[in-house]
């Protein structure tokens, strides 16, 4: 059966070729100059890591990822512009700390030669690591992508016939590279996409927004009333405790506050809060539920009642009630004594005492998806509401979504956005979408959505896929999983034996048993990425 290709809009070779000619050059310097340092590096890093470099650093590399380009693990050092809170620290600092030996010809063994029987398979030196571009190879190169032929054998058993997927799949891979669509199965369908609608929301929220633009929390005082209000920026990952890790703190924010209130001779104050940002509801069509808290725009550390930074925890019944009383309290370590705080709106003539602000959106981009964060998931669509003129509700939130990737050329049909985070059993969208999407995230054209994919879970290695892929491709597959019950759902990026870089989506609604689902789903990628 003939595979249609995708629209122009993905047709990504000229892209590549372009982006070839330019990194070219860059390349044989780096090769001629990195070696010492990857050497190094690999001498230091787990046998594991000769096998998730393959998958990892080629996000790290901007435009060249399309490009096919697979550097070596000394380049994480310095690739790559989101590191402030960014995974790519954790991946590298977690590989060193193993403290194995590797190396193709560095490797430290017990033999008089250097190695042994024993030895981790070694990690790749700079020659084999620098792929083929625009269509050259090196030795041992680059390889055409699977053929459609092939991925139909590798697939249909388990995504056409495997039971345990339910009466409602579909499928799509499309090879990065090129922009071809390899592989599809209703991939124009809607589906329940569960927490793979994330990916979705940080496209949008990155082009409406920008990858360097920051939540920010205020406080502001009336002149003529005296009424101290603190204004909620949007930031759920604003935090109250002592170890801001890198965080927005509203600890900083009343010391800075407390000190801009003394310089007027202020040492009492009627405290207000400020939720304005956002409109409607606060409650998600689900209810109160551990996964996230009210959506409101003024919340400290998630809601979280206990000690957690990720999954499902308690919360408190009212965010921004609890952050305004946990602030009058900081506000009294520094002198200042404030009344109980009740809601208000800060007016247009009150001044500003003091701002704290977020990570930049690319580092809360990853760690939403990573940890598939939906408090993150949820602000962001609001973000992306307020930054195009939507009302910052979960309606209009919906339909600032849809607009933004209808703005790229992606194929919205049949989608739908009743929410940021995917816990909504009313969202759809259709395989085509999420590869589209993800096909866009590595477009060269397209640095600032590069985070969509650096923000992906590791297969075995880190979020929500840190417990999976125990065999066959740790640290080869990257995807945003989704669970609810019923549907199952993986979209990701896969690097093949050949050195190639595919995108994939895997939605299967009406599953009956999700623990078989979820293993059907993983062996699906598991085969992309193994001979």
């Amino acid at each position: 059966m003939t595979v249609p290709e995708l629209r122009p809009w993905r047709a990504a070779g000229p892209h590549v070729a372009r982006a070839a000619s330019a990194v070219r050059p860059r390349l044989a310097r780096f090769a001629r100059t990195a070696g010492p340092r990857i050497a190094r590096f690999a001498r230091a890093t787990a046998p594991q890591l000769a096998r998730i470099t393959r998958s990892k650093t080629w996000q790290y590399t901007a435009g060249a990822a399309t490009a096919g380009l697979a550097l070596a693990a000394g380049v994480v050092t310095a690739a790559g512009p989101w590191d402030s809170t960014g995974q790519r620290t954790a991946e590298r600092d977690r590989a060193v700390a193993l403290e194995h030996t590797g190396g193709a010809d560095h490797g430290r063994g017990s033999g008089a030669s250097g190695t042994s029987s024993g030895s981790p398979r070694p990690a790749p030196s700079a020659g084999p690591v620098l792929t083929g571009l625009g269509g050259t190879t090196t030795p041992g190169g680059v390889k055409a992508a699977p053929g459609t032929a092939d991925l139909a054998d590798l697939l249909d058993p388990l995504l056409k016939d495997d039971p345990a997927l339910g009466e409602h799949r579909a499928a799509s891979v499309v090879d990065l590279t090129t922009g071809k669509r390899l592989y599809g199965l209703d991939g124009g369908a809607p589906r329940t996409p569960a927490s793979t609608t994330k990916i979705a929301t940080a496209v949008a929220a990155l082009t409406a927004l920008g990858p360097d633009h920051r939540l920010t929390t205020r406080t502001a005082l009336e002149a003529d009333t005296g009424e101290l209000v603190l204004v909620g920026g949007g930031d759920p990952t604003l935090t109250a405790r002592k170890d801001a890790r890198g965080l927005a703190s509203l600890r900083t924010l009343a010391e800075r506050t407390a000190a801009a209130l003394k310089k007027r001779d202020v040492r009492k104050v009627t405290l207000s809060y400020d939720t304005t940002l956002y409109a409607g509801t606060e409650m998600h069509p689900i209810g109160v539920n551990e996964n996230l808290a009210r959506v409101t725009a003024l919340m400290t550390d998630e809601g979280r009642t206990d000690d957690s930074t990720s999954g499902p925890a308690p919360r408190v019944p009212d965010p921004a009630a609890d952050a305004a009383r946990t602030f009058a309290g900081f506000l009294k370590q520094h002198g200042v004594t404030a009344s109980p705080p009740g809601p208000s709106k800060a007016t247009a003539r009150a001044d500003t005492l003091a701002t704290v602000s977020s990570p930049p959106l690319s580092a809360l981009v990853e760690r939403m998806l990573t940890n598939s964060d939906n408090d993150l998931a949820e602000a962001l669509a609001r973000h992306t509401a307020v930054a195009t003129g939507k009302r910052a509700d979960f309606a209009g939130a919906g339909a600032a979504v849809t607009a933004r990737l209808e703005q790229l050329g992606l194929p919205v049909r049949g989608a739908r956005f009743h929410d940021g985070s995917g816990l909504d059993r009313t969202d759809l969208i259709s395989a085509d979408l999420l590869t589209a999407l993800l096909a866009e995230a590595a477009d060269p054209a397209r640095p600032q959505l590069r985070t969509v994919l650096t923000g992906l879970p590791v297969a075995h290695f880190t979020g929500t896929l840190a417990g999976r892929y125990t065999d066959g491709a740790a640290g080869l597959v990257r995807a945003k999983t989704g669970t609810l019950t019923g549907v199952n759902t993986l979209a990701g990026t896969v690097t093949t034996p050949d050195g190639r870089i595919l995108a994939f989506a895997f939605l299967a609604n009406a599953t009956t048993d999700p623990w078989t689902a979820q293993t059907t789903l993983d062996r699906a990628a598991t085969a992309l990425a193994t001979p």
